[in-house]
């Protein structure tokens, strides 16, 4: 069922001379993405998934319906010199149709201005035309002072995003440079922390050195401002994978979500937690979650799939792992998940097809062997070569550590995994509810392997997001809103501006944006556009029927009537009258 109070950003066309300032459009596509995430009520697609339409030329009905979306917007960037001119239109997903276009056309020196007034615009034409939801006064905030600094950050996070050593590599550089022409760039430094933590956490620059310098960037960053949901994200690599401290890895990620309860990298580090505890209920309210913002993220069907697996659930998981290696044949541990469950299976050809090219296949295929062909017997110099595979830094899955716990050498596999865990090992963080560890659990001491701080107890109530309003309205002030709204649209037919917004309407009956659109959902049980339409419609039917108008033609008649689209008004009347307007007018005067 699609969500109506849902938009997916398409990635915005560049359209400068220039090719390379592809950074600068991407970059705008995604700051508009990030405001309008923090409309509590909206839900929006993440980048992930909006950008995998990127540069293809497809219906856009079919974009709104894999995406699960009412609206989508797609625009075009121009950046010249010190302007930049920006493009922009809603189209609904369900007719194909545009209900809502504009132009922009500023100085550089405006940007963060003007990404404001862009989300802003944009979150009040879908409230407008799909449904209730409180929206802040501004979605976006100056970052810098330097449209230098700014340009340079773009550039960075165009390079990080492609996720290469290299890339990231290069996108310090250009944070460096950002920081070096404003100082007080905090969102550069944060950028700067996770790039160094993922190229020391990946092996690809020394462990302490990129820590080190992750550190002093993040030292410099909490200086500036803490209020950037990048500040407690900050804390959560290191007490989740560092510390597996979870009571304080819950706390962190709580406090990203209150800062952007749609914060992809605070859903999916929640999802994560609960699953790592056997939360599993939670885990999948926050997986679906991600999957809701962002479905074609290969990640986030990864994260699903390996919570189906611990539930045992192989079928269901085997289902999401298929999607995820499907959208990234690359993503190691989703091929490594893939194997996993066609063992449980026991798919044997499947098995042998998903196999094939993995760097540790004759390890797989042991596994899959012990699994499901009896094998209980390693031999001793087999094991013995494996004596050392806790040194292995690079070891993406411990296979050796699951066809150990799967023979007779429970207790060789037992004293791994001890090791394992004081060395904090990566996926060995799920060791709790690992199917393949299960055997393990016989041994008294596998409960003293390591305490989770984080009890069902200290966990708040999952509530759904429900799509509507904190806003709460009297019954007696409903019927003197009620009253005045309609007194007012009698006497000063205000439907008759074409130009006429929810805003400006607020405005003129002295009320809140957001008190007046919540009335007119909750009371008339219809949107805003639709509550003008009813008015419009009325008012063109009275004089489409007027001799006195037979001059004007009907599209005239409608324009005359406050409709400012011909695409929205042949729509609006055949949804309403179940015919066009010309049949209609020529049925009444027969």
């Amino acid at each position: 069922m699609k969500n109506n109070k849902s938009i997916a950003v398409l990635p915005f066309v560049n359209m400068s001379n220039d090719l390379e300032n592809e950074y600068f459009s991407d970059g705008i596509t995604e700051e508009i993405i990030n405001a309008l995430t923090k409309i509590e009520h909206l839900k929006v697609i993440a980048r992930t998934s909006s950008f995998a339409f990127k540069g293809k030329n497809i219906d856009l009905r079919k974009v709104g319906k894999q995406l699960n979306v009412s609206t989508i917007l797609e625009g075009s960037v121009r950046k010249d010199k010190n302007r930049v001119r920006i493009t922009a239109q809603l189209i609904d997903t369900r007719e194909g149709t545009h209900y809502w276009s504009k132009n922009f056309d500023k100085e550089l020196l405006d940007i963060f201005k003007l990404q404001d007034e862009i989300s802003l615009l944009i979150a009040n034409e879908v409230r407008n035309n799909f449904g209730h939801f409180d929206i802040q006064d501004h979605l976006v905030k100056k970052t810098t002072n330097s449209i230098d600094a700014y340009e340079l950050f773009l550039k960075g996070r165009y390079s990080q995003l492609q996720w290469t050593p290299e890339s990231l590599t290069i996108a310090i550089n250009y944070y460096d440079k950002a920081i070096e022409a404003d100082k007080n760039y905090a969102k550069a430094y944060y950028a700067n922390l996770q790039c160094y933590g993922l190229l020391a956490t990946w092996g690809f620059m020394p462990y302490e050195e990129g820590i080190e310098l992750a550190i002093g960037n993040f030292l410099k960053a909490k200086e500036i401002d803490t209020k950037l949901p990048e500040y407690p994200l900050s804390f959560v690599g290191k007490s989740y994978w560092g510390e597996w401290n979870f009571n304080s890895t819950y706390s962190h990620i709580k406090n990203v979500l209150a800062i952007n309860p749609n914060h992809i990298d605070g859903l999916e580090a929640m999802a994560e937690l609960f699953t790592a505890n056997g939360f599993f209920k939670q885990a999948l309210f926050y997986a679906n979650k991600l999957l809701e913002l962002d479905p074609l993220s290969a990640n986030n069907l990864y994260t699903i799939a390996h919570i189906y697996y611990f539930k045992k659930e192989y079928e269901v998981a085997l289902n999401y792992i298929r999607k995820a290696v499907n959208y990234s044949q690359d993503l190691e541990l989703a091929n490594h998940l893939h194997c996993l469950c066609l063992i449980w299976l026991n798919r044997k050809q499947e098995f042998n097809d998903a196999v094939k090219n993995q760097k540790t296949a004759d390890l797989h295929q042991l596994l899959f062997s012990v699994i499901n062909e009896g094998i209980s017997e390693i031999p001793k110099y087999q094991i013995e070569q494996w004596t050392n595979s806790d040194k292995e830094d690079t070891q993406l899955a411990p296979l050796k550590l699951f066809i150990l716990a799967n023979t007779n050498h429970k207790e060789i596999a037992f004293n791994l995994l001890k090791i394992y865990i004081d060395q904090k090992r990566g996926q060995i963080i799920n060791f709790r509810n690992e199917p393949l560890l299960e055997k393990l659990k016989s041994n008294s001491k596998f409960i003293t392997l390591h305490q989770s701080n984080l009890s069902i107890k200290d966990l708040d109530p999952l509530v759904k997001t429900k799509i509507g309003s904190k806003t709460t309205i009297e019954k007696a002030e409903k019927e003197k809103f009620k009253i005045k709204l309609l007194d007012y649209f009698e006497k000063n037919k205000p439907y008759l501006n074409a130009q006429l917004s929810l805003n400006i309407l607020a405005d003129e009956i002295d009320l809140h944006p957001n008190k007046l659109s919540f009335f007119i959902n909750e009371i008339m049980g219809i949107n805003f556009n639709e509550f003008l339409n009813k008015y419009r419609l009325e008012h063109f039917k009275s004089i489409a029927l007027n001799p006195k108008f037979n001059h004007i033609t009907i599209l005239g008649l409608a324009y005359d009537s406050g409709f400012n689209s011909k695409s929205v008004f042949n729509t609006y009347f055949k949804k309403t009258e179940s015919t066009t307007p010309s049949q209609w007018v020529k049925s009444q005067k027969n």
